[in-house]
């Protein structure tokens, strides 16, 4: 009898501790990618660029609870023309770029790589762009990057970025 007791307690401890380990895997998974959205504080604030008749307004919030939240805006004339709604936050455990652009399907790139001044997400599936990429610049101003292939044809496009003046 004993032994059945002593057999019947270690498998629940068994049980228990293998159903309690993709919690605790799940947790420090959402704690590292808090951590490294911590590491874009750089990105925050308003950025802005002007090009030809249109201005273009990024905003991003501090991060903050494991996320940093955007917007962005393009205005030609006294006209809205484009917009976008951003995040960068954990998704299916890693951390993802968000865009939610003006008539399109919201889409993620997860984070490929993360440096001081420099962070790379993709997603090689989506049409384009595959690749979106910011770099703080020396000047402390800011270069947003989309890279990806269109018909087989490698592309990319630079935006640099001033920070708003007030």
């Amino acid at each position: 009898m004993r032994l059945l007791i002593s057999a019947t307690i270690f498998l629940i401890a068994v049980i228990f501790t293998a159903s309690a380990r993709p919690k605790v895997e799940a947790r420090a998974e959402r704690v590292k990618a808090g951590a490294e959205v911590d590491r874009l504080a750089w990105l925050s604030g308003c950025w802005t660029r002007t090009h030809a008749d249109s201005l273009i307004e990024e905003h991003w919030m501090t991060p903050r609870g494991g996320s940093m939240l955007g917007m962005g805006r393009t205005v030609t004339g006294d006209k809205t023309v484009e917009y976008e709604f951003l995040r960068i936050a954990e998704v299916d455990g890693t951390l993802a770029y968000v865009a939610r652009p003006s008539g399109q399907p919201e889409a993620a790139f997860p984070l490929k790589s993360i440096e001081d001044s420099v962070v790379v997400f993709e997603n090689l599936a989506h049409d384009f762009p595959q690749r979106i990429i910011y770099r703080r610049n020396a000047d402390a101003s800011l270069t947003a990057r989309i890279e990806g292939t269109v018909k087989g044809q490698a592309r990319g496009r630079d935006f640099p970025y001033r920070r708003c003046q007030r």
